[in-house]
Order: structure tokens, then sequence, then C-alpha cells
């Protein structure tokens, strides 16, 4: 089963407001375990970054100007993804961006199944901090290197949380997965063999004989 885990950065918190995003990432995942492929762009979002969201992730004006906008990645972007589901953390904020930046360009919103990481964290620990960082934490999961937001760190931190959240590797066991890697064919692929079948030897059968004779008041005579 693919899934591809995304995150974005943006210069605000709504599209409304003229935010757009500046970074995107996308990590794919097979069984839910990442697979090492990977899509990750950095994007002009053709207007100035304000004080607050660079501080965030440290994205600034002079850097993002030396990248494309939107537009020169939104083919790339779209055949990655496919029509795989994604995984998100609080969904909701990621797809308004996005869907925001496919209508610019007249591009049909994106309609895919989407698991909300936030969502189900709170379902499986109410009350509880639901950040990426708290479930980093919660799990622990080395967060050493995310000294700022950015987009491809914050994908593969939440793609170690998601494993974690839906059980842990345990339930990305796959025995048919793991035979094929082996190499092994699939069991209904495999030539059926001829059951074996063991005759006892007449020195055998005089043991066992023996042994019964020895047994006292057996179950299958009463």
């Amino acid at each position: 089963m693919r899934e591809i885990v995304l995150d974005t950065e943006t210069t605000g918190l709504d599209p409304a407001d003229g935010h757009r995003i500046v970074e995107i990432a996308c990590i794919e995942l097979f069984n839910h375990l990442p697979t090492g492929k990977f899509f990750h762009r950095y994007v002009n979002p053709e207007r100035e970054m304000p004080s607050g969201a660079e501080a965030i992730h440290g994205l600034g004006d002079d850097f993002l100007k030396t990248h494309p906008p939107f537009a020169a990645h939104v083919d790339e972007l779209l055949a990655f993804i496919g029509d795989t589901p994604l995984v998100i953390h609080n969904a909701e904020f990621d797809l308004a961006f996005l869907n925001a930046e496919l209508k610019r360009l007249d591009r049909p919103a994106l309609a895919l199944a989407v698991v909300d990481t936030l969502r189900l964290a709170r379902q499986r620990f109410p009350g509880t901090p639901a950040s990426l960082d708290a479930l980093c934490r919660r799990f622990a999961i080395d967060l050493t290197a995310r000294d700022k937001h950015g987009a491809k760190l914050d994908g593969e931190l939440l793609a170690a949380v998601y494993l974690e959240l839906i059980g842990g590797r345990q339930s990305s066991l796959d025995l048919a997965t793991l035979a094929a890697a082996a190499g092994e064919r699939p069991a209904a692929d495999r030539p059926a063999r001829a059951p074996r079948v063991f005759s006892p030897s007449s020195e055998e059968l005089a043991r066992h004989t023996a042994l019964l004779d020895r047994l006292k008041s057996p179950l299958w005579l009463k």
C-alpha cells in the first residue's frame, strides 16, 4: 500500500489573506514505511515574507527569489502524488494552501483520501498535546535536527510518528512482501507437492505394542 506523507511551509496562516506556499515535501511510504523516494521543492511565493513566518522556518526573501514559483513544480508534484492517499498533520491547513495554489492555476482541487495525524493523535491520546514535537517526544523520536520547521524534515518525522500512531512496526509486517523480498514465489504460484507418507517398520510396531501393554487403563479403552 502506497501513501504520501505531505508537509508544507508557508508565508502565513491563511491563503485567503494572500499567503502562499514556500516549501513542499512529499515522503513516499509503502506498507507504512519510507521507501527513500521523496519530492521536495522550495517555492518562490511571489510576495514578501513576513518576519514572523521567517522566524519559524528560516526561509527569507533573498533565498526564495532564487527558486521558481509553484506553477513550475505543479506537474511534477501531481505526478509524484498520483492517486495515492495522503498523510498530513493538521490536514485542513496544508490542503487549504495546496488547493489555493491549484485554483490560481485553474487546476482542480485535490480529491484524495487523507489521514489527518493530528485528529488520529487526539483520538488516541485525548486531552494531551498533539503537536508534531509533542508526539515525537511521546514516541522517543529524535528531534535534535529540528532547529526550525522544514517541510522535508517535518515530513520524515511525521512518517515516524504515523507509524507509531497506527501501532508501531508490527503493523507493517507483511509476509507476502517479505517473501517477495527474499525471492520466494507466492504460495498460489508454487507447484503442489504430493504428501509424504511414512510406514512404520516391524521393529517400530513391536516397540509400540510393548509400550501399550505397559499402560494401565488407557483412556481409549474406557
